[in-house]
């Protein structure tokens, strides 16, 4: 029997193109987000208690940790849509070519560390 499949499907072995990548931090962000939601949830929630509880909380978020995990929600927001919009895009009929794709996933990449380079000024 000459059977031609592939043998090791060990992903971390394999030379992924730059859409897969894409594709697969497209989904990984989304978890985080759903992590994310739950952060900017209880924030939110915290802010509204009562007025000692908004100070209490606005004093927290000057700190660089609270910084930090705000930053990272945004970046994962930033880099979430722009690939969700590059999907959309797809839908369309448009980049479906491989040549198409990897311009699309070139310009969410470059455009996701702008958007997050300038999140990162507006944070700090």
């Amino acid at each position: 029997m000459n059977d031609k499949r592939p043998v090791n499907l060990d992903i971390g072995t394999m030379r992924l193109p730059i859409t897969a990548w894409t594709s697969i931090t497209h989904r990984a962000s989304g978890v985080f987000l759903f992590v994310g939601m739950a952060v900017l949830l209880y924030i939110l929630d915290a802010s509204l208690k009562s007025p000692e509880s908004f100070a209490t909380l606005k004093e927290c978020l000057t700190s660089p940790v609270a910084k930090l995990v705000l930053w990272a929600v945004l970046v994962g927001l930033i880099y979430h849509s722009l690939a969700g919009i590059k999907h959309l895009i797809m839908d369309f009929g448009y980049g479906e070519s491989m040549r198409g794709g990897v311009l699309g996933a070139r310009l969410v990449i470059g455009l996701s560390i702008v958007l997050s380079v300038l999140a990162g000024v507006w944070v700090w």
